[in-house]
């Protein structure tokens, strides 16, 4: 039912107040993926089937931290289950690194990374599933804590989607967590510290109501706006009971107190993006749905991402959504059967201008070469003007087009080197037989350019190549 889904009241485990030194400036909330505090956002990988200790698919992630020419590939940490303070211990399935997420989750300063491993067994609960959090700070990523787990019985895959926003307004930022099983979606409440007691959010569970498969569960999950300052929402990906067709909510910030209804229905697709693409105070959501009708009434041939764009109340009533495909004017290419256009979506400012741009990528375009699309924002929102496509046989990106890379899986617009345009990150995790690869591409006042462009694979962040880890299946920046 989806009249007690969520109870966003804080029960609270509060210790009682005892003095305290004289008060000091709390350091500013670092923003996502800044583990070191340095400006720049850094760049999480996740390869979940990587081989670890001769342990098959146990996963890991490896950090590529920012620096003033972007990615700087020298300055990595690699975490396992076998990294000393983080939880858990490495077993073959585990598939740490599926999902990952940030934020500055204790506000000391320094951005924090949460990683999923949906296949942990637990006390002989077969992929039950684990979610730690990886601490940031001067020199970056260390030691760990395994998130709060609030409903063991009635989930599994716990951590197969991460997200974090400030769902019951109080300013602490909350971590979302999807699973499947009579429990696939968890919330648990901020602020998340080193040690210590957790906080507790009233019901912390639901289904997401009868429309979403309880064998799938919140597939992904994406937050709305994620910053300690102001109230957060959260965009909900699933599947249709019985059919499987692709499902996605918007959870608003106006879900507080408000029991029944509170899921605002979306296009249909398996992951989003959202950000203030025409910058009028309201934060648009990205859905990106790869599907063929033939697959999902939703779908499109060749696939096809749709803009919602904003208004007071989490979706705009005044304004259509906008779709694009390849076959849209202005869209570079031509949609083909199997292109998977959408299949991975993200928003960042790539010529700075203050505008929002958007990443898709079509990873079965060319028979599984791949490929990423650019499309810019403006003060009327996402257009196709000096729209541009790139992929392995552009010219300047590092490498050869091949049948299988997948390059476009996943997408991530980011700043890596400080100077307020995103760079293109884009992963291939089928590249080299399934050892998977990254490109990133800087960002410039006239818009992604390929000069300078690098390309790195599992060798250089320490990834063993046994197996096929698919570097790059999680992307995060």
């Amino acid at each position: 039912m989806r009249g007690r889904a969520l109870t966003l009241a804080l029960t609270g485990l509060l210790a009682p107040l005892a003095p305290t030194a004289p008060a000091h400036a709390a350091p500013a909330a670092a923003a996502p993926y800044d583990f070191n505090g340095d400006g720049r956002a850094d760049l999480a990988v996740g390869a979940p089937d990587a081989t670890v200790n001769g342990r098959s698919k146990a996963g890991a992630v490896s950090v590529v931290y920012g620096g003033s020419a972007g990615l700087k590939t020298a300055t990595r940490t690699l975490i396992t289950q076998n990294t000393a303070g983080i939880p858990g211990t490495t077993e073959a399935g585990d598939a740490f690194g599926s999902a990952v997420a940030s934020a500055d989750l204790d506000q000391d300063g320094y951005a924090d990374l949460l990683v999923g491993a949906p296949g942990e067994d637990v006390n002989g609960d077969t992929n039950d599933g684990m979610a730690v959090v990886v601490w940031g700070g001067k020199s970056g990523l260390s030691g760990g804590r395994e998130v709060l787990k609030h409903w063991p019985r009635d989930v599994d895959r716990y951590g197969q989607a991460l997200a974090v926003a400030d769902l019951d307004h109080d300013g602490d930022l909350d971590v979302a967590i999807g699973s499947t099983g009579s429990v696939s979606l968890t919330f648990v409440n901020g602020p998340v510290t080193r040690s210590g007691a957790w906080q507790s959010l009233g019901d912390s569970g639901s289904t997401l109501g009868s429309g979403y498969s309880l064998a799938y569960g919140a597939t992904s999950l994406t937050s709305v706006n994620a910053t300690a300052a102001r109230p957060t929402g959260l965009v909900t990906h699933g599947r249709q009971p019985g059919t499987g067709r692709a499902i996605t909510d918007l959870v608003p910030d106006t879900a507080v107190g408000n029991y029944s209804d509170w899921l605002q229905h979306l296009p249909a697709g398996t992951v989003s993006a959202t950000g203030d693409i025409d910058r009028d105070g309201y934060a648009d959501v990205v859905v990106g749905s790869p599907a063929e009708p033939s697959a999902d009434p939703a779908g499109a041939k060749g696939g096809k991402v749709t803009v919602v764009y904003g208004g007071p109340d989490g979706k705009s009533t005044t304004r259509l959504p906008l779709v694009l495909g390849q076959d849209t004017p202005g869209v570079p290419g031509a949609a083909e059967t199997g292109d998977e256009f959408g299949a991975g979506v993200s928003l960042g400012d790539v010529d700075g201008d203050g505008f929002p741009d958007l990443a898709v990528g079509a990873p079965g375009e060319d028979a599984g070469a791949g490929a990423v699309t650019v499309l810019y924002g403006s003060a009327s929102g996402l257009t196709t003007r000096k729209a541009a496509s790139f992929g392995q046989n552009t010219a300047g990106v590092p490498g050869t087009s091949e049948k299988g890379d997948r390059f476009g899986a996943r997408v991530v617009l980011a700043d890596h080197s400080g100077d307020h345009r995103a760079e293109l990150t884009v992963a291939a995790p089928g590249e080299n037989a399934g050892d998977g690869a990254v490109w990133s591409l800087r960002g410039s006042a006239s818009g992604t350019v390929t000069s300078g462009a690098l390309s790195f694979g599992p060798a250089v962040t320490g990834v063993a190549t046994a197996g096929a880890p698919h570097l790059g299946a999680a992307l995060g920046g």
